[in-house]
């Protein structure tokens, strides 16, 4: 099973992440930082991938350091579950819409991190979320988990639209990316013979 749990305990947070490559979709979240929940949960949902995340952090100074240890032991998790790559897709992208906001997700499971993040957002914060962060958990994320992401924002008025189909289209690309492809025999996906 492509499963993994990481705790990554610091002075500043305390995070345990648990998901399952294979799972339905089935989500749990409690990080103390509500409008980031609903945005794990789309990539719960949308990546069919089982996803469980708890943390407690120095959220009465901010929630920035929450936000990027997350993305940090998310991206630590998902190296650990998909392993040495070998027999998977290794690429994966999406285009997601809501109303008026569409945004692009590419992904390589390439080894190699790197984050091209291209989101204008039409406000500051979401309620009481400094959008700004979404790019400290992404940055967290690809490092750790050593992928190339693009995400682009092609357009959208409401912030929560935008973010929302960031998130969704993240989850859609990872699952592409992740799939067994049956014809590569559990090859490695790259001419190097390594990933």
């Amino acid at each position: 099973m492509r499963q993994a749990e990481i705790t990554r305990n610091t002075l500043e947070t305390q995070i345990t992440v648990r998901l399952n490559l294979d799972g339905s979709g089935q989500g749990s979240f409690a990080t103390g930082v509500p409008f980031l929940d609903h945005m794990l949960d789309q990539i719960a949902r949308h990546g069919l991938i089982d996803l469980t995340v708890e943390a407690r952090g120095d959220l009465h100074i901010d929630a920035h350091h929450t936000v990027e240890d997350i993305g940090i032991t998310f991206g630590q998790a998902l190296a650990r579950a998909w392993g040495d790559k070998k027999g998977l897709t290794r690429y994966g992208h999406s285009y997601v819409p809501l109303d008026e906001a569409l945004s692009r997700v590419v992904i390589d499971l390439s080894g190699r991190p790197g984050l091209e993040w291209h989101v204008d957002f039409a406000r500051a914060a979401i309620g009481q979320f400094d959008v700004d962060l979404f790019g400290e958990f992404f940055h967290g994320l690809v490092n750790h988990a050593g992928m190339t992401l693009h995400i682009d924002n092609l357009r959208g008025r409401n912030a929560h639209h935008q973010a929302e189909t960031v998130f969704k289209a993240f989850g859609r690309a990872l699952r592409m990316a992740v799939t067994p492809d049956p014809r590569m025999a559990g090859a490695v996906p790259s001419t190097k013979g390594t990933l």
